[in-house]
């Protein structure tokens, strides 16, 4: 099938951004102008089991896809089986190059990513930010489920935006400018299954040996890479440096 490339500048963004007051009012023009080239990036954190829920009733034929990396919980694996169930949906799955991952291990060992920034980043890169750019390279955009105040560094984020870094696709973030709370009071009135670590204490779901539990007054994602500085957390999927 020959499908039409769609292209958007961050300025014909920047026009429709103020029309759009709410998540579904994002989801709904991204269906319209990006479907099928666009799909939903998941980690299955609590906001991706939100996104499921409201993009289906939205587009039933909305894509969704993750990244294996080879070190997830087994959990998060529970909940990819139990939202593919409930809301009929395929996840497909991006895993990394074996040959890359079997270098990296052999030559900087299997939890190289604790001793130094620098290695944590070249985990992330090839576990994480190499399949992701294999997966967009063929979308015109895809779907995230940050949120503006997850972090610093997303705090200039945009609902629509250019994401220079993946080919100039449109990233859309329709979450962005909700809080925890909304997104919980979302999930409970809805019935939607969410990943059973959040109960656990987990508000960011990642790598097992990069994320932990957080403790009472802690930063909603001071449970990841919690060695390491608040201005290096990011694992290079929604920094604009890259890893």
């Amino acid at each position: 099938m020959d499908l039409t490339v769609v292209k958007f500048t961050q300025r014909e963004l920047d026009e429709v951004n103020p029309t759009l007051k709410t998540a579904e009012d994002a989801l709904k023009w991204t269906s319209d102008n990006l479907h099928p080239k666009v799909a939903k990036a998941s980690s299955f954190g609590v906001e991706d089991s939100l996104l499921i829920d409201m993009m289906t009733k939205i587009n039933p034929k909305f894509r969704f896809f993750t990244l294996d990396t080879g070190r997830l919980p087994q959990e998060t694996y529970d909940i990819m089986d139990n939202l593919s169930k409930k809301y009929n949906v395929i996840f497909e799955i991006m895993f990394p190059e074996a040959r890359e991952v079997e270098e990296m291990v052999q030559t900087k060992g299997i939890n190289l990513f604790y001793d130094s920034v620098e290695n944590r980043r070249l985990c992330c890169g090839i576990r994480k930010v190499k399949p992701l750019r294999k997966m967009l390279a063929n979308l015109d955009g895809w779907i995230t489920g940050i949120r503006r105040d997850q972090t610093s560094t997303r705090e200039n984020a945009k609902m629509l935006e250019i994401d220079e870094k993946y080919n100039g696709i449109v990233k859309v973030n329709p979450l962005l400018d909700w809080s925890w709370d909304q997104v919980w009071n979302y999930i409970k009135k809805n019935n939607v299954p969410y990943n059973s670590l959040i109960d656990k204490g987990y508000s960011s779901i990642g790598c097992d040996p990069c994320t932990r539990a957080i403790k009472d007054g802690e930063d909603l994602r001071a449970g990841r890479w919690w060695w390491e500085s608040d201005e290096t957390k990011e694992c290079g999927l929604h920094s604009p440096e890259g890893v």
